[in-house]
Formats: structure tokens, C-alpha cells, sequence
């Protein structure tokens, strides 16, 4: 495999710019309608990206497996959006946008991506403006903004908890715009079981129409893979219970290199586990750090008493509460990023004094004190929508008593490995949003994943897709048709594959498997990691995926609506994906960012990082079943930063 990052020569600030305008080909309008462009996903990332290539005049097909885009996942970010607009006028620039974003990441991501991707943030805010989103202002008029973890300015633009539904919906608007002019069609629950290649590169996708169960071959010029994270690797996590990693791992097991698969973020602030039959957990968005403060009992006796309730929190005296972030962290305080913020409910709960009944996996969120320097209106304008689902959900009202939170699986900064260009070592294939690795290193800060998302689909995708159809030429153009070589394999492999999950007639559920894959996951490849945990982890997975396609019951047909055919073919390939994940994690014998390994902490249970050893990106190459996958490194380097001990306090 070639890892070639085509990172453009000249000064960090100037290489975009540069490399429009000097590198990247471009394609007459004339042409461009020539031109079939797939693009699977239909997220912000998806959605913007095929929005702008129809614009542009391309012919999209994009596919997602929702009934509708507005479903993507991306409707629940809830936050808000990061961009260096400075309109608080506390010192903000690109610069330091840029900075907080390698720092935040712990110096293992790229660093001339993260630039533009600060470079750009500011054209976002600009675009979703034009286009309506509601995003909160001041008095004035001004667009408001708050803080998040990880940096000392306010840069995070918002509209209440529902920014990505608003930013989503946006983006929709400006897709449903092109499927109404013919630039766009829009092939809805249709799920991507597999990639084709022609010549080494990517020429079209297999699918499954989840309706009917008709596997379908199409071709394009190129493809663009927008189909989000793989945390619900772990079973229980925020995401929604359709988020999976298939599409992405398929692309995999074709050739693509999967890169850091190891580095999951932790959200600090997800309300608890509450029983075994639990499917998902719900996310407390991490704009409530901004008024909420964090808190244990000082006594492991007052905190059992809280978990038996046999005390109030409310009286708890000042004196007795454990604000440990602002103690820990005085500089940021409640706002640490949340790998930190994270393990450091991880360890007070690990001392005895959490809060959670039953289990004690809970620490307290707090807004008294905001409340009555505020008031409670002011608390509910800003956090109203949020408040009310915490209170839906366990019952009790965070305006009078303290939320309960415990950190849970949110993200995932692993992703296939793409160039500067955000192409594949696959030629033709692009990858764009969270189902790339390249901008958040080993830990995203909060508000970010919007902000790379709309830059990835608005801002590059556009020019890049552009400049590989003009280097294949106008002759190339739509010569591809779904009988050529590739499309009749890849559909019997897909065929073959979901006849084989009918077939087997078990007696344990995929959602079984799924449940015990997560436990394996969280206990050994979760927020803390060992060499003993991950090798164990190592060993027990490759024995449930053998039990699995023993014991599997599929119920139901192949050719109907079938959502448990539709876990199986996704549980399979988490299956095979655990794996690689507790590899790299194995691999990476350092703690940074969200990737933590016990014995690479410093004396106050600080990340200790091997920069001399471990400051690259591992991207790894599929050699076949059951052989051990191929390792390969690209360097990182660093221009504008100089490597230092990540600190927050």
C-alpha cells in the first residue's frame, strides 16, 4: 500500500489556497454533466457534498439507508458548531482554532488538514447563514456563541440543543433543491453492502433495497463515502442503533487503508446506563459545561447515601462537594476536553463516590448556582430543549435537582485513511466527514464534527472530485456501466453473503451478539486499555464471530423488509472490526487523547505520549480472512507546532 498525503509545499497558511489555484484541475460545465458521481451518505457531510456537486452541474445518485436524509445521525449533534469568526472579540483567529485542534488531538492528526479545516470554518458559518438556520443571537442581532472544551474563546455558534438538526436541515434544503432541478437522485433505504472496483479504481457500489431486499449494481465516475462513525462497535453508545461501520469496512476488505481505528472518543455527558434491555444511550450535549458544574461528594458515606437515597444532593453542603474538574483543571475547569473530563468521572467513580443508583456510575452536573445567579428563565432559554428530554427520559427536573451523568461512546476519530484531497489510497474513492480519520487526531473537541462535516462536503469535496474526473479525462466519462468487470463479483460476494446469514437458522439473535461484542469492547478496549485487557480482547473475539456464524437466527426473508437480516449483515461485520480496533490499539503502546493505556500514565494519572516512537498514523491493509492485517505508517510532521505535554491545568 502507498500512503502518499499529497500535503501541498509552501507556508500552512497559503497550502489551500495554493492548491486550488495551482494543483487541482478543473472541469467546463459543459462537461461536467457528462459526469456520474455516487455519493453514499446522506449526513452533513453527504448531503452538502452532493448538494454542491449537483450544483456544479455533476449528475449525483445519493444513497442513504434512512427514509429520509433528515434522519441521518447528524440531527443529533446538539451543541453547536466551532468557527473563528472572533465576533466575541476575545482573541480568537485561525490560528488558534487550528492550534486548540492539533493540541485538543493530542499532535496525532495531520496538520495541514486541521489548518484548512480552521480556514474554512468561518465560510460555513457564512453559507448555513445564507441558507436559514436559526442560529441563536444576542440583542443586537450579532450571532451569539458559546464555549466548549478544549479552548479559552467562545467560538461555537449554536441554535439551542438542536444545532445539527437545524444544520441538517439546511443542508437538505439545498439537496432537495438539486433532486428537484434532475441534478440529484435520491435513492432512500437503500444500504451500501459493497464497493467495485474497475482497474483499481472506484467505479460503483452494490446495494441492497431494504424495502424489497432487491440487490442492485451502480456505476459512476467516482464515489464519495459520507456514511459516519463505527461506535456502535461497542453496542451501547450514542449513536443511533442504525449507525454502523459496513460500508467503510467493505471498502476495507477492497483495498482501502482503515486508519487509528483505536482512537473512540468518550462523551463525558450521557445520562447513565439504567438497564440491561437498554439499546442506546442519550447524550447530554457538552454545551451544558458552560453554566453546569460537575461534582461528587467528598465522603465515599455521603455519596452511598445519595446512591441509596438516603440524601439530597441539594444538601450537600458546599464545603463537602468535590468539584473535581475545577480543582484538577483550573484554567478550563468544567470546559477540559472530554478525553480528560471523561476519565476523570471514570476515576471518581473508581474511588467510591459516584453517584448513580445501583451501580455508582454517575456523577453530578449542577446549574444551581447558575440558576440563581441567572435565573431560571435564563437557564431555559438556552438549554430549555435539553432539560425537558433529561426529564422525559429519567423523570426528574434538572432545574430543581442535579443531572446525573456518566461518560458513554460518541465518536470515533478513526476512519479510512484519504489524502489531503480526502481520497482514498483507492483512487476514486472519497471519504468526507466522520468516516475519515484526518482532522481530530486522537481526541475531537466539542463542536467540531459539524464544522469538519460542512467543510468536507461544501468546501473540498467539491474542488477535489472535480480535479480527479478532470485528470481521468472528458473521454472517461461515463464509460463505466454496471456490467463491467467487478459489479457481477462484487453482487454474487453480496448475494452469497446474506444467503449464507439465512441459512445458518441459529438460536441466539445478531442483537445478542452484538450485546456481548459491546461488552468485550467496553471492558477491554474502552476508556481505560491494557496489553493484557486487548490481547485477551484479541482472543475472545474471533471466538464469537466463529459462534456467530454457527448460532445466528436470522428470522424472516431475504427478498422483504427484513431490519434483522439488516443487524446481522452489520453485527458480522463489527465482528470482524473489533478485532481491528483492539489491534491498533495493542499496537499503539502510548496513551494519548481518547486512546488511554494504563501503563502510560503520568503520576497524576495524566495521557503520556512516545512522540519518538508513535507520532504517525497507523493505517492498516486488509490481507484476507483470517490473516493478521498489514500495518503501514505515514509520519506525522509538524511545521507550525512544536510537540509539548498536553496540559489543561
Amino acid at each position: 500500500m502507498k500512503l502518499d498525503s499529497k500535503t501541498p509545499e509552501g507556508p500552512l497558511s497559503e497550502k489551500w489556497t495554493n492548491h486550488k489555484g495551482h494543483n487541482l484541475k478543473l472541469v467546463n460545465p459543459a462537461n461536467r454533466r457528462k459526469y456520474h458521481v455516487i455519493v453514499v451518505g446522506s449526513g452533513l457531510a453527504g448531503a452538502s457534498a452532493a448538494a454542491s456537486l449537483g450544483e456544479q452541474g455533476y449528475q449525483v445518485s445519493c444513497f442513504c439507508y434512512q427514509d429520509s436524509p433528515r434522519r441521518a445521525h447528524s440531527i443529533a449533534a446538539q451543541g453547536g458548531i466551532n468557527a473563528a469568526k472572533n465576533y466575541q472579540n476575545d482573541g480568537d483567529s485561525v490560528f488558534r482554532l487550528f492550534y486548540d485542534t492539533i493540541k485538543g488531538g493530542d499532535y496525532r492528526a495531520r496538520e495541514a488538514n486541521v489548518y484548512r479545516l480552521a480556514e474554512v470554518s468561518n465560510n460555513i458559518i457564512d453559507q448555513m447563514v445564507a441558507q436559514g438556520v436559526p442560529f441563536a443571537r444576542e440583542y443586537g442581532g450579532m450571532l451569539d456563541n458559546r464555549s466548549f472544551g478544549g479552548a479559552q474563546v467562545s467560538r461555537t455558534f449554536y441554535a439551542r440543543g438542536q444545532t445539527g438538526q437545524q444544520l441538517l436541515l439546511g443542508a437538505y434544503q439545498q439537496l432537495s433543491k438539486q433532486i428537484g432541478l434532475g441534478q440529484v437522485k435520491m435513492y432512500n433505504r437503500h444500504e451500501m453492502l459493497d464497493l467495485v472496483l474497475v482497474d483499481g479504481h472506484a467505479k460503483g457500489i452494490i446495494t441492497r433495497n431494504m424495502v424489497n431486499g432487491k440487490i442492485d449494481r451502480w456505476a459512476a465516475d467516482c464515489v464519495v463515502l459520507c456514511t459516519g462513525g463505527y461506535g456502535n462497535v461497542f453496542f451501547l453508545s450514542t449513536n443511533a442503533q442504525g449507525c454502523n461501520v459496513t460500508a467503510a469496512y467493505r471498502a476495507y476488505k477492497r483495498g482501502a487503508g482503515f486508519a487509528n481505528p483505536c482512537y473512540t472518543q468518550i462523551h463525558p455527558t450521557c445520562i447513565p446506563v439504567h438497564g440491561d434491555q437498554q439499546s442506546k444511550l442519550t447524550l447530554m450535549s457538552e454545551s451544558l459545561r458552560n453554566d453546569g458544574r460537575i461534582w461528587v461528594p467528598k465522603s465515599k458515606d455521603a455519596a452511598e447515601k445519595v446512591r441509596t437515597g438516603q440524601l439530597d444532593p441539594n444538601a450537600i453542603p458546599e464545603e463537602e462537594r468535590d468539584y473535581y474538574l475545577e480543582r484538577k483543571y483550573p484554567s478550563f475547569g468544567n470546559l477540559a476536553p472530554r478525553d480528560i473530563s471523561s476519565r476523570s468521572a471514570k476515576e471518581a467513580c473508581d474511588d467510591g463516590r459516584g453517584i448513580a443508583p445501583g451501580s455508582g456510575l454517575g456523577v453530578f452536573l449542577d446549574f444551581r448556582d447558575a440558576i440563581n445567579r441567572l435565573g431560571e428563565n435564563v437557564i431555559a432559554e438556552r438549554y430549555g430543549n435539553l432539560f425537558d428530554m433529561y426529564n422525559r427520559i429519567t423523570a426528574a427536573n434538572p432545574y430543581k435537582t442535579p443531572m446525573m451523568i456518566y461518560p458513554a461512546v460518541h465518536y470515533t476519530m478513526g476512519g479510512l485513511w484519504v489524502d489531503y484531497n480526502l481520497e482514498s489510497n483507492i483512487p476514486g474513492l472519497f471519504v468526507g466527514g466522520e468516516a475519515n480519520f484526518s482532522d481530530h487526531g486522537a481526541n475531537r473537541l466539542g463542536a467540531s464534527a459539524l464544522m469538519q462535516g460542512l467543510a468536507d462536503g461544501y468546501f473540498v469535496l467539491p474542488y477535489t472530485v472535480g480535479d480527479y474526473l478532470g485528470r481521468c479525462g472528458i473521454h472517461s466519462a461515463g464509460t463505466i456501466k454496471s456490467d463491467a468487470s467487478g459489479f457481477a463479483e462484487a453482487e454474487q460476494e453480496v448475494t452469497d453473503r446474506i444467503q449464507r446469514l439465512m441459512s445458518i437458522k441459529g438460536k441466539e439473535s445478531p442483537r445478542s451478539f452484538h450485546q456481548r461484542l459491546g461488552h468485550i469492547m467496553w471492558d477491554h478496549c474502552g476508556m481505560a486499555r491494557d496489553k493484557a485487557g486487548l490481547e485477551k480482547a484479541i482472543e475472545l473475539i474471533p471466538q464469537l464471530r466463529e459462534e456467530f456464524w454457527a448460532n445466528v437466527k436470522v428470522v424472516g426473508g431475504e427478498a422483504e423488509l427484513n431490519q434483522e437480516l439488516e443487524r446481522a449483515g452489520r453485527v458480522a461485520d463489527f465482528l470482524e472490526f473489533g478485532e481491528l480496533m483492539c489491534r491498533d490499539a495493542l499496537m499503539r503502546d502510548e496513551s494519548c487523547g481518547g486512546h488511554f493505556r494504563t501503563e502510560h500514565q503520568s503520576e497524576e494519572g495524566e495521557a503520556v505520549r512516545d512522540d519518538d516512537k508513535f507520532a504517525f498514523v497507523g493505517v492498516w491493509e486488509y490481507q484476507g480472512d483470517n490473516k493478521a492485517p498489514a500495518l503501514h505508517k505515514e509520519e506525522l510532521v509538524y511545521e507550525e507546532v512544536k510537540f509539548t505535554t498536553r496540559s489543561y491545568k
